[in-house]
Parts: structure tokens; sequence; C-alpha cells
């Protein structure tokens, strides 16, 4: 039987981002049962993102010009080892140095993946490998909670860590020693312009790409917040990290509903009428959560807003992919993942810091007019795109 390469390429990025979104919320519990407060919780999340800031476009530069075998080979070998750190040594100050090495090599595995997936197709087949590969994407945002969760409370935080570290040792493996698993694409991302005469700015300069972008951004700040805050005040009303986890994967089984839904939905509208709809979903959403108080009603509204929120990442990505420079693809991949990285290291930081000092709802409030901004810029574009 032969196996499709989207499929091949989306088993290796399910057991790579299971293992990366698992680590995010054992983190957070792990940093919590060693005695952090809200902003040094805060504070280690954006340690995900710092490094990722930094790297996307140089991230994007290499998988248009050596392609994306070895950057993947790079991002999934150091969740590797960020995720066997604490579990040499379980201690607060390494878990930062591990969120840091995750953070530093994942976002070479998560530009190059994006590229090839946009590099294997045009069209209207461009946009199901995106809407397969979104939900793969979609089900770790099921798995990885729930596993991280109900691991803790079946061994402990620290056997986790070793647990996770060997989902995203099989895709090193498989890309290793078995080199056809990846389709062969190498010379789909090589770009054909001289890239050193341009730059980012040459980029920006696009109008539509750079709607793309701030869009992409504001729905980062939207899933950045809901991953941060939602552990914490699960903690602080007394439920379990596998009860957390169950709350968290309400949300990714939303994700995968409405990403199977993607391709039709785009189909019979429009990518930005799509996501105008999903954010403005999102933005009624954040205005009621901040309000619910027990288990059940907590699962209920998380699904709810994985609705609203589970098309943004994949949309964003392939407008992003469409209305980017043909040559230079994968550096336009890398600027979206350094806005959203961005967005990753402001978010711990300054909406923690406005939680510990004003409480969930005016956070929370803030987030919903944010994605109400950003379904208004879709709408736009939505109305200006040719019927």
């Amino acid at each position: 039987m032969v196996f499709p390469p989207i499929f091949r390429v989306i088993l290796l990025s399910v057991l790579a981002h299971t293992a990366y979104k698992g680590s995010k919320v054992l983190m957070t519990l792990s940093a919590l049962e060693l005695g952090a407060n809200v902003f040094y919780v805060g504070l280690l999340f954006s340690m995900f993102a710092i490094f990722p800031l930094l790297l996307s476009v140089y991230a994007g530069k290499i998988s248009d010009r050596i392609g994306f075998r070895w950057p993947m080979i790079l991002g999934a070998s150091g969740l590797v080892f960020g995720l066997y750190i604490p579990y040499l040594r379980f201690s607060l100050p390494l878990l930062y140095i591990s969120a840091a090495l995750i953070g530093f090599c994942y976002i070479f595995y998560t530009v190059a993946v994006q590229h090839l997936i946009g590099a294997m197709a045009d069209g209207i087949e461009r946009t199901k490998n995106f809407s397969w590969y979104s939900l793969g994407i979609g089900m770790t945002a099921l798995l990885g909670p729930t596993s991280a969760g109900f691991l803790i409370d079946a061994t402990s935080h620290r056997t986790t860590f070793f647990i996770l570290s060997v989902l995203p040792t099989i895709p090193v493996l498989l890309m290793l020693f078995f080199r056809g698993w990846l389709p062969i694409a190498e010379g789909i991302s090589v770009a054909k312009t001289d890239q050193s005469k341009q730059s980012v700015g040459d980029l920006l300069k696009n109008n539509s790409l750079r709607r793309a972008l701030i869009t992409a951004g504001i729905i980062e700040t939207g899933l950045e917040l809901y991953n941060l805050l939602l552990p914490i005040y699960g903690h602080k009303i007394g439920l379990s990290p596998s009860q957390i986890g169950m709350i968290l994967g309400a949300f990714g089984m939303a994700l995968l509903l409405v990403r199977s839904a993607m391709t039709n939905l785009v189909k019979l509208y429009c990518e930005e009428r799509v996501l105008a709809i999903s954010l403005f979903s999102a933005a009624i959403v954040c205005i009621i959560f901040p309000f619910v108080k027990s288990f059940w009603p907590l699962a209920l509204i998380s699904f709810v807003l994985g609705l609203g929120l589970g098309c943004g990442s994949p949309l964003s990505m392939m407008l992003a992919y469409n209305r980017a420079p043909t040559a230079r693809a994968g550096e336009a991949m890398g600027l979206r993942q350094m806005v959203t990285k961005g967005t990753e290291v402001l978010v711990p930081f300054v909406f923690g810091s406005l939680s510990a000092g004003l409480g969930m709802v005016p956070v929370f409030w803030l987030d919903a007019f944010l994605l109400g901004i950003a379904a208004c810029i879709m709408h736009f574009d939505a109305n200006r795109r040719p019927k």
C-alpha cells in the first residue's frame, strides 16, 4: 500500500507537535508545582518564543535555499533534547533552559514543514493539503494536553517529560534513515532569485501580505492567551491536571471538527470571509469566558472557542503563502512565524502581568477587542476580492 506523501508529512508533524503541545502544558504545571507564581509562569511560556522571534525569517531563508529535510531534523532533535533535560534534573531553572532550547530548534521544523506543505501543490490542492495538515495539528491540540495531564496524574511531572521525548524521536529516525519518507520537493524550495539584494522590508511593502501577517499575530494572541491562562485558571479553582488536560482537549476536538469542514467552507465562500466569521465568533466567546467557573461549563465554552479559532492558523498560513512571491515563500512563512512568535513573547509577559494585577475579565475582553479588529480586516479583504 502506497502511503501518500501528504500523510507521511502529517504523521511526522503529529508525533512531533503532540510532544510540543504537551510540553507547554507540562512546563506550566511543573512550574506551578515548583512554586512559581503567574508572572514567572508567563516568563517561562515566553521562553518558547524568544529565539523563534529572532530566527523565524532566517529559518525561512534556509528552507528556501537548502530544502526541508535538514531543518526538520534539527527541529525535531532539539525537541527531543529539550524534553529530556527536565527528566535528568527536575528544577525551575532547567525548565527555562529546556523551553528556550525547544523554541530555538523547533522553529526550523515549523517553518520548513509549512513551506513543504505549500510547495507540494497549487490551487485547491494546496488548500486541501493545508487543510489535512491543520487537521493533524488540531489533533495534537487534543492529544498533547490530555496525554500530559493524564500522564502527570498517573506517573509524575518528571517521568512525563521522558515519555513525551520519545514521540519526536520517531520522526528524527524516519527522516535520517528513510530519505524517501519526505516527498522529493527540494528543488521547489530553492529560491530562483538573488535574495542577497532583497530584504524583509520588501515583503512588508506588500499590503495584502502585511494584512495577513497582522491577522496572524492577533490569532496567535488569542491562542496563546488561552493556552497560558487556562492551566493557571484551572489550577487556581482546584481542577486536577487531568481535568485541565480534558478542557484543553475539548478545544482540540473543536479544532478537528471545524478544520475537517474548512476546505468545503473555502469553496463556498473564500479564505478571508471564513476567517472573518471565525474570528468574530471567537471574540464573542472571549467576552463570556472569564465568568465560567466549573469543569463542565469550562469544557463546553472551550469547545466553542475552539470552533471560533480553529480555522485561524491554517487560513492565515494559506493567505501568507498565497500572497508571497513564489521564490520567497519560505521567507514569507518565516516572517509569519516571526510575527506569531513575537506575540508568544509578549502575550505571556504582558497579559500574565495584567491578569495578576487586574484579573481575568479585562484580559479576555482586550483579546476579544483584538480578535474583532482582525475580523474587520478579513471582512475588508473579502469584499475587495474579485467574485
